[in-house]
């Protein structure tokens, strides 16, 4: 097994961590700020906007940043030629997009949205390709500079939010025209930096790698859209079904159980870039177990230490006190993040085999039973019910990929510990849903959580051999 494959994913972890978690973290220290200025029906209405904002990026670039990733990376491609496809198929999207964009106000959650979406989906196409470009193909160290652009963005985009929320009081616009702004930051900052603009060649792009390109990323989009429905329609049903302030509690108890995938997130960037470069070595099943058993450690000390202090330091000091009644769905979600992260973690199996149609398949089943989930328990069971609906949906994925993906890779899964951690997470989840709040219930999560940092020890401490190359073949 080559020595250098752990180093290379924890030196590029390590980078990811200091920039983004860092910025991400800055974000989190504002939600008390945004809650209190948008109260719960305009963070609900942001929520909405920015999540289909994410999903119609997506779409409308064709997922070539996926295409920017995959062959940036390749060293013998032209690093010009596939950073001008990546803008140029992002420009021509956006094009073309211009013409659908009344349809967008067909959508009664977004009226009156929609051409500002429309220069966040520019804005934030352009921005993706290009961080993603810098990441890969920058010297020295473009990994670096995509971390510190992670930090300058997020700093501009709270100080426009300072000005236009706090200042201004523009409410839902003010917000996203932040987000947009902080954008444009981080592009003059790429330029400036990384001299983009002179990568950028529109015209005469080879299209050999333009179809190739193309042909990766092309079939990404529906899955990835079978990903959005998961992720986004309940917060659509929760609004329809219920109101407009329930779906800001429940936009706001989702950004906790975003802070693991925020995390888990780093590590999936630094785990597709080396396994993109070492897919073709040796002891491939051996290297995928190691990762896979790396990153369950820190989604359940990650889910153990947010419900450890969910209650007693989250909730009261980040939000404002019209959004308490959120922990109750904290941790239903946080499972299903848990999940969540497995089934990218496998979704890398396909892409290896390049087999992408069977994760297109799990998608799609765990889209459908989301759909038909919530249409059943959100008007029975309320909030709480979306959140159910996403747990059981991630739950079926998991199943039918981690059964299917056994005919493309043996992998070693560890089912005694993810057993047990989730078995010590569930009795978390209780205490924190269920139980009075004071001395018992921090008492019994502190327990809980020291019984899951004891179980996660030993993998934490291989996980570091193998970044110091010791003990490589256990």
């Amino acid at each position: 097994m080559g020595k250098n494959k752990y180093r290379a994913l924890a030196g590029n972890m390590l980078v990811l961590t200091i920039g983004q978690f860092s910025s991400k973290l800055l974000v989190y220290v504002m939600l008390n700020f945004y809650t209190s200025m948008l109260g719960k029906a305009g963070f609900g209405t942001m929520s909405i906007v920015v999540s289909t904002g994410g999903l119609l990026i997506s779409i409308v670039s064709l997922s070539i940043a996926d295409g920017v990733l995959r062959f940036a990376l390749e060293k013998n491609n032209n690093g010009r030629m596939v950073y001008s496809i990546g803008i140029n198929v992002c420009l021509i999207g956006c094009a073309v997009f211009a013409f659908f964009v009344p349809l967008v106000g067909l959508i009664p959650m977004l009226r009156g949205y929609e051409w500002l979406m429309y220069i966040y989906v520019v804005a934030g196409s352009v921005k993706e390709v290009s961080g993603i470009y810098v990441r890969c193909r920058y010297e020295p160290n473009g990994v670096r500079l995509f971390a510190v652009d992670g930090i300058i963005t997020t700093i501009s985009s709270i100080l426009f939010n300072l000005l236009f929320l706090g200042v201004f009081k523009w409410g839902v616009e003010g917000y996203i025209w932040a987000v947009i702004l902080g954008d444009v930051t981080s592009m003059v900052f790429l330029n400036l930096t990384a001299r983009l603009y002179t990568q950028y060649r529109p015209l005469h792009n080879d299209k050999t790698l333009r179809d190739a390109m193309l042909r990766y990323s092309v079939p990404l989009m529906p899955a990835m859209i079978m990903w959005a429905i998961i992720n986004n329609s309940d917060m659509y049903m929760v609004e329809g079904f219920i109101s407009t302030e329930a779906n800001g509690i429940y936009s706001f108890a989702y950004k906790f159980p975003n802070l693991v995938t925020i995390v888990v997130g780093i590590f999936a960037q630094a785990w597709r870039m080396t396994a993109i470069t070492e897919r073709n070595s040796r002891a491939t099943s051996i290297f995928y177990s190691n990762t896979f058993s790396m990153q369950q450690t820190v989604m359940f000390l990650a889910c153990g230490g947010i419900m450890l202090i969910l209650r007693p330091i989250i909730i009261p000091f980040l939000g404002h006190e019209e959004f308490s009644e959120a922990f109750f769905y904290v941790p239903t979600l946080l499972f299903a993040t848990i999940f969540q992260a497995m089934n990218n973690f496998l979704s890398s199996i396909y892409e290896a085999a390049q087999k992408t149609s069977h994760s297109l398949i799990s998608s799609c089943i765990g889209a459908g039973a989301n759909v038909v989930l919530n249409l059943i328990l959100i008007p029975t069971v309320g909030i709480e019910g979306a959140a159910i609906a996403t747990l059981a949906s991630y739950v079926i994925v998991f199943i039918y990929r981690i059964i299917d993906t056994k005919k493309y890779l043996y992998m070693t899964v560890y089912w005694s510990k993810i057993i047990v951690n989730l078995l010590l997470l569930l009795s978390m989840a209780f205490s924190v849903m269920f139980l009075e709040y004071g001395v018992l219930q921090n008492v019994l999560n502190a327990v809980f959580f020291i019984m899951i940092a004891a179980l996660n020890f030993k993998c934490c401490v291989q996980s570091v051999e193998q970044v110091l190359n010791k003990k490589l073949g256990k």
